[in-house]
């Protein structure tokens, strides 16, 4: 394979490739299978990876089997058909039992099956395994498996609200990158952090990453075969960084990927979704968040149709329809501060909608009586946020930040902002830290 592939050698295919056989076939068709994924030719490579999985030789009883067989989830999973994913998952645990390196295939096995539970919108327990599979990489000293735990970690806590959290993971993704570890998928962690920038400072913090992504055609490929809400996230921040150049050219690469794998519904979705944004058509964009197999994915193509059709004259009630699908697929997502930033554009509308999205609380830690709400104004104050900058990240005014923060000093027994925060840090440090994890 070229050098422009083999950069992006997954870890479980670099355990195949130590295999001692020197003619091992499930070797040979894991192989194929990577470079038909890096060619964009998804539909084969999921096809050779099935292949590889089931095959067994004389020359290699079995040993390969394991790493083969997440090869093929891991895959299974990145176009969202999550249900014959968690088949071929569920099969490793026997295989771990007698291989030769149980920990390896333990520790990847975890990794795999925490991607798994973040697209299927269980994040609580997609942060538990791959906080298990980082710990569990560490004993088997596969450093090369931590970046992708880190990324589920950082966007768990991302997708929650959890701003600090994921910033100790972003920020542990940068120290993979700076000792070598993101090899694999370079285009993931990059992604990760990304977001976690364009969620703190707006497009223009993150703009480094974003055109870094886009202008690199293996990067750009690799990001948008294995995420279906990459490619409408690209676009926009594209566009919200002025620059409609570099949308069109993540649009286009979306497009020509739906076109390569035909009947693929992920990747159909998500070429549907872009092509909506760029055009700025509500129906095709209504059109891509019913195809969309991924939750979040769906709910932000509902989003971004509901936004167009707020603009449109007499359009108002259709837009609250649309606008209500995607706080119901944001909060199936385990995402309140997604949903939240719609349910404000709902009451833009003078809608009031009776569940309200909540974020998800610190766990482990002592925080008094705090309501879920009061415990993000206090994440975010205690990073530095004024008044007016929280309200922007939780969708609310800057009048009630103040009444929220006013009872939260009477609640945590502290006087001031200076104060709130060091509580806030103590407090933080002594919950059992997953950060640690890498």
């Amino acid at each position: 394979m070229p050098d422009s592939v083999t950069r992006f050698l997954p870890p479980v295919l670099s355990v195949l490739r130590t295999c001692e056989s020197g003619s091992c076939e499930t070797v040979r068709l894991a192989e194929l299978s990577f470079s038909a994924w890096s060619r964009g030719d998804l539909g084969e490579a999921v096809r050779l990876a099935a292949a590889a999985a089931r095959r067994q030789s004389s020359s290699c009883p079995g040993a390969c089997t394991g790493p083969a067989m997440i090869w093929h989830s891991a895959l299974l999973v990145r176009i969202r058909e999550l249900a014959s994913g968690a088949r071929v998952l569920g099969g490793i645990d026997e295989l771990a039992a007698t291989a030769s390196h149980p920990d390896g295939l333990v520790a990847a096995s975890l990794t795999c099956t925490a991607d798994l539970a973040f697209t299927r919108g269980d994040v609580d327990s997609a942060a538990d395994l791959a906080g298990r599979g980082a710990l569990k990489a560490q004993e088997a000293d596969l450093a090369c498996l931590l970046p992708e735990a880190h990324t589920v970690l950082a966007l768990s806590a991302l997708r929650q609200g959890n701003m600090s959290t994921s910033l100790d993971f972003v920020n542990q993704l940068r120290e993979d990158a700076l000792l070598g570890r993101t090899a694999d998928r370079p285009s993931q962690c990059a992604w990760a952090a990304a977001q976690y920038l364009e969620v703190q400072g707006g497009a223009k913090s993150a703009e480094h990453l974003v055109v870094g992504l886009i202008t690199d055609d293996q990067l750009l490929l690799d990001l948008l075969s294995s995420q279906p809400a990459a490619a409408s996230w690209l676009v926009r921040a594209g566009r919200n960084l002025g620059d409609e150049a570099l949308a069109r050219r993540a649009g286009a690469e979306a497009a020509r990927l739906a076109e390569l794998n035909g009947g693929l519904r992920s990747v159909e979705a998500a070429g549907m979704h872009a092509d909506g944004l760029l055009e700025e058509d509500p129906e095709r964009l209504i059109a891509a968040a019913r195809s969309h197999l991924d939750l979040w994915a769906g709910a932000s193509a509902y989003e971004d149709a509901g936004s167009l059709l707020c603009e449109m004259d007499r359009e108002r009630d259709r837009a609250v329809e649309v606008l209500e699908r995607a706080v119901d697929g944001y909060s199936n997502s385990a995402a309140p501060r997604d949903a939240r930033r719609v349910v404000s554009k709902l009451r833009s509308l003078g809608v009031r909608r009776g569940r309200y999205p909540q974020y998800g609380s610190q766990d482990g830690t002592s925080t008094g009586s705090l309501t879920v709400t009061e415990t993000a104004v206090a994440e975010l104050v205690s990073q530095g946020f004024t008044n007016s900058q929280v309200g922007e990240h939780l969708f609310i005014s800057g009048h009630t930040v103040a009444f929220h923060l006013k009872k939260i000093f009477r609640k945590m027994n502290v006087a001031s902002r200076v104060e709130l925060t060091r509580t806030w840090s103590r407090v933080a440090n002594s919950a059992p830290e997953l950060a640690n994890a890498g």
